[in-house]
């Protein structure tokens, strides 16, 4: 049996995909609150609004994306199931909505992927199905089980439908800030393979177009930012080495990049040791459990590297799914 496939080349979503995605997942997905931070705004010279995706369903954006996709396929095809490749946030949020639609899946994770996101995993139903990252091609494992289940392929970020309901952060932001009488001005979020910033690119710069989106990376792992420069995808050096595990996709997606290329070009990145200040900032100050892929974006506000100056800013805490050994690292490094 052959497996259901996306057209390809895939179509570049718009914001009529972000807004009709926003519709499919009302009332499944969390609306998550729009945070005004006093000490931020007050740090920074900027109006400075936070956007927990910490409180997310699975603890993350993805269930966004991964529901909003998901819903979509054709109920004759359901009863196979889906195939995912994820480190962890997409594989809960592919397992989170694979259970509510009545779906099998199948997650191929790294065996370096912290051990609470494969447990959360499994918990939710998902058969996990490990790969070593620096001597495995996830992507044709993940293709040869679809083909031979018949399942249908749910990739982490290069899908129209992935980006629409991630986009769906950014929508929301627009739209909490113009129930204040305000615009954004800069918003910023994490990257990886691109999908959540995408998305909020599309979003944000439809309503906003004057508001900067920038894409914000571990150091190491800068490759949007690479690209921005250079004007092609760029690829990281190295499959590992960052403890954000969350943003350690190794080049931008096809997709993202016809996206991002235009709607953001620009980038911002730190180092591991500021991400660890800034999750322990998040749980101190602002009384947040983030993760450090989550917390980059919040890195980059703390350490200058985002040129606010003034203006309404909006950072998206994108995941807080982190490990106790990890996050007890970060507050006392």
């Amino acid at each position: 049996m052959s497996a259901p496939t996306i057209p390809s080349p895939a179509p570049i979503p718009s914001v009529a995909d972000v807004e009709a995605a926003a519709r499919r997942i009302a009332g499944v997905a969390v609306r998550t609150p729009l945070v005004f931070s006093p000490i931020l705004s007050e740090r920074t010279g900027a109006r400075v609004f936070l956007k927990p995706e910490t409180l997310q369903r699975t603890g993350s954006f993805k269930f966004r994306g991964a529901y909003n996709r998901m819903v979509q396929i054709p109920e004759a095809d359901r009863p196979a199931g889906v195939v995912a490749c994820s480190s962890g946030n997409h594989a809960q949020g592919v397992a989170a909505s694979a259970k509510l639609l009545g779906m099998p899946a199948v997650i191929v994770m790294p065996h370096d992927a912290p051990a609470l996101k494969r447990d959360r995993t499994r918990a939710l139903g998902a058969e996990v199905v490990g790969y070593d990252r620096r001597t495995e091609d996830r992507d044709a494992i993940a293709r040869a089980i679809a083909q031979e289940r018949g399942a249908t392929l749910v990739p982490p970020y290069d899908d129209p439908h992935i980006i629409a309901g991630q986009g769906t952060v950014g929508l929301e932001i627009v739209q909490d800030l113009a129930a204040l009488g305000l615009v954004p001005d800069l918003v910023a979020a994490n990257v990886s393979g691109g999908g959540l910033v995408a998305g909020i690119a599309l979003a944000v710069k439809a309503r906003a177009p004057g508001a900067r989106v920038v894409a914000c990376e571990p150091a190491g792992f800068d490759d949007h930012a690479r690209s921005f420069r250079s004007g092609v995808r760029e690829r990281n050096p190295e499959p590992s080495g960052s403890f954000c595990d969350a943003l350690l996709a190794p080049t931008p997606g096809a997709l993202t990049f016809e996206i991002t290329r235009p709607l953001v070009g620009e980038g911002a990145c730190v180092t591991d040791a500021e991400v660890a200040r800034a999750v322990a900032f998040a749980f101190l100050e602002l009384k947040l459990v983030v993760e450090p892929g989550g917390a980059v974006a919040l890195a980059c506000l703390l350490e200058g590297r985002l040129g606010v100056s003034g203006g309404t800013v909006a950072i998206v805490l994108s995941g807080g799914n982190v490990e106790p050994e990890t996050f007890i690292r970060c507050l006392t490094a």
